[in-house]
């Protein structure tokens, strides 16, 4: 049996977009869609029953109408639904063991300035609640994507002739940050996969940094010059992904490299895509598993769809 793509589901209208996203996005890969609701319950609450059934009732509830939004949008999706119960971080992390995608509304933040956790609906069914989303991330060993309320099918396509949101249009480009100091096949594959999917161009975007004189070695180029670094820079892009337009011969690939901070340039880059795909490196830290700095900057200021892909 494939591996479903499986969306979080809470009731909140982040989860709702999420949910819709994870349908068209199993339609494209040819997949199932479980829709996955975790509700908690503490022992020592008072009424246990009745608090048990009340949540059930909700949970049902929550699930019902992703669904019937979901078959209104996507008819063609295969739809299972799914209630478990425990700390929604570990429900959510469990789930995404099965999965082939995991999917999670997501409210961000805009703008370039400030950062502040990843939080969703607050109510008395909802799981992606504080640092619920970003723990998942974090340590999620499957791919997970974040969907911002109001994401809706057109945006992933160009405007009309018109300049009007259409479904009937090709798709918006697929973005992939990219770092060539550490460039990982994990992440390269699945932006290459999911321009496949979509017909669209992948743009892919390096960030770059003159080095610090105070960082330089003996044998260093101090006095290279803005251009003659990014044109080195742009060589060794094109000779990465190379390979990955071999493999993948029909896709448009658009190279950039840019001098700045990487998560300002990317999400520069991204103003526009129907996704954004970044890496996450699963190595153990002393601090625990993290999303780094570049990644979370990305879910937390990028309007699109963000993918986060776990590498070594």
């Amino acid at each position: 049996m494939l591996a479903p793509v499986i969306a979080g589901v809470d009731g909140s209208t982040e989860s709702l977009a999420a949910a819709e996203w994870a349908a068209r996005e199993a339609v494209r890969r040819d997949r199932p869609l479980r829709l996955v609701h975790a509700w908690n319950w503490h022992p020592r609450q008072q009424d246990g029953e009745i608090a048990t059934a009340a949540q059930r009732h909700l949970a049902r509830r929550a699930l019902r109408q992703a669904e019937d939004r979901i078959r209104r949008s996507c008819p063609d999706t295969r739809i299972e639904d799914e209630q478990v119960e425990g700390p929604a971080t570990a429900a959510l992390l469990k789930a995404s063991e099965q999965a082939d995608l995991l999917v999670l509304g997501s409210r961000g933040l805009s703008g370039l300035s400030g950062l502040s956790g990843l939080s969703g609906f607050t109510g008395f069914t909802g799981f992606l609640v504080g640092s619920v989303a970003l723990g998942v991330v974090a340590r999620a060993p499957r791919p997970v994507v974040l969907v911002r309320a109001g994401e809706e099918a057109a945006d992933e396509h160009l405007p009309d002739g018109h300049g009007n949101a259409s479904i009937r249009t090709g798709y918006r480009d697929v973005v992939l940050g990219i770092d060539l100091a550490d460039p990982c096949d994990e992440v390269i594959r699945f932006a290459f996969e999911e321009a496949r999917l979509r017909g669209a161009r992948l743009k892919a975007v390096h960030a770059w940094q003159q080095p610090s004189l105070i960082g330089l070695g003996p044998g260093d180029l101090g006095l290279v010059s803005g251009p003659e670094r990014a044109e080195e820079w742009f060589g060794f892009l094109s000779a990465v992904l190379q390979v990955w337009r071999d493999k993948y011969p029909g896709i448009e690939v658009a190279e950039t490299v840019t001098e700045g901070r990487p998560q300002s340039v990317l999400v520069r880059a991204a103003s526009g895509a129907s996704l954004l795909v970044v890496g996450r490196r699963t190595t153990d830290r002393p601090a625990g598993p993290r999303t780094g700095p570049v990644a979370h900057a990305a879910i937390h200021h990028v309007g699109c769809p963000v993918a986060v892909v776990p590498h070594d």
